[in-house]
């Protein structure tokens, strides 16, 4: 693969120093164009000030994680964006909201209404002013440089925008979420503001891969009757289903076109063999018990860059049960209009 390929917007922290000049922690992400003007970045495990099993760029806030250090990631990002980051409360539902009715600048990165723990980074004084947590797993805005953003750690985050309308949407599909319609639910709400779905283009984040999703039987038989084609057998040998098949069963169902589908796998993959000798990630791997200690053998293994339990730049949540930890951090799939 061509250097070419490869920009400055991938961060290579054997190439940078590992904080800024404030002594925050600088992130190493993976942005996609999506369409002029639209980008959705992925986040990776590197660059970060979280430690242990959060180690190191964790964004979850109800993980148990010191709050100080998801602070300081998430501060990270919204910097090395240049926008303010809109997080909601995920609940693996089928609902969707318009963040625009309820935005404030209520954290120092952005809006926060996910219902993160010990949250003390306040930037509303009077609490009585601080907006509810809101229970979704969809969110949309017309707003410029507010990126909204999905936690994920195996589920699928789904990435939308109309660029004609200025309207932009991110949706978390968990096999749960898929099943109760999060994604037609957000681009409803995209449609609510203006967006046409036959203009909507999209992209699926990383997620874990069919050949890893392993559900048992009767989920997995339950799944197919709703998303033909999406049973699996995995490679633990039990029944699986493909989520991200799923999901393009969705958007086509609610009038996404094919050719509107951005494929997310060739950044990705661009990005994964230029980390492939990383520091970081290199001593990532020999301490987080997830897998081989030595990179180049975790590397190996990968048949998917996508795949959040092959590729060890991704946090997984079925990837450190399967080491026997109880904890694990959060990535965020973010889009943002400029």
């Amino acid at each position: 693969m061509s250097n070419e390929q490869y920009d400055d917007a991938i961060l290579n922290s054997n190439a940078i120093d590992p904080t800024d000049k404030d002594g925050n922690p600088i992130p190493v992400t993976i942005p996609i164009m999506l369409a002029p003007g639209i980008t959705v970045v992925y986040t990776t495990r590197l660059g970060g000030a979280s430690e242990g099993d959060f180690a190191h760029f964790n964004l979850g806030g109800k993980t148990g994680d010191n709050p100080e250090h998801v602070l300081a990631n998430r501060m990270a990002l919204a910097a090395t964006l240049g926008a303010k980051i809109s997080l909601v409360s995920q609940v693996h539902s089928g609902n969707a909201v318009d963040v625009d009715e309820a935005f404030v600048l209520n954290r120092p990165f952005g809006f926060d209404v996910s219902g993160t723990k010990a949250d003390t980074a306040r930037t509303v004084d009077d609490t009585a002013g601080e907006p509810a947590v809101i229970e979704a797993d969809g969110q949309v805005t017309s707003q410029k440089n507010v990126a909204l953003g999905m936690f994920a750690a195996d589920c699928l985050p789904v990435l939308m925008a109309d660029p004609e309308a200025g309207v932009i949407g991110a949706a978390h599909c968990g096999r749960r979420g898929l099943q109760q319609g999060v994604i037609g639910a957000t681009i409803g709400a995209m449609a609510a503001k203006g967006a046409k779905p036959e203009r909507i283009v999209a992209t699926l984040g990383p997620c874990i891969c069919g050949d890893c999703y392993e559900v048992g039987g009767d989920i997995a038989d339950e799944f197919d009757a709703q998303f033909p084609g999406t049973f699996t057998l995995s490679r633990f040998g039990q029944p699986g289903i493909d989520i991200a098949a799923a999901a393009l069963q969705e958007l086509a169902k609610a009038g996404v076109p094919a050719d509107n589908i951005v494929s997310s796998r060739p950044r990705v993959n661009a990005a994964t063999q230029y980390l492939s000798e990383d520091e970081e990630l290199a001593m990532l791997c020999q301490s987080d018990g997830e897998g081989e200690p030595q990179l180049s053998e975790r590397f190996r293994n990968i048949r998917r860059s996508l795949c959040t339990l092959e590729n060890p730049l991704w946090f997984s949540h079925r990837r450190a049960a399967l080491a026997g930890k109880r904890h694990e951090g959060r990535m965020l799939a973010l889009i943002v209009r400029e």
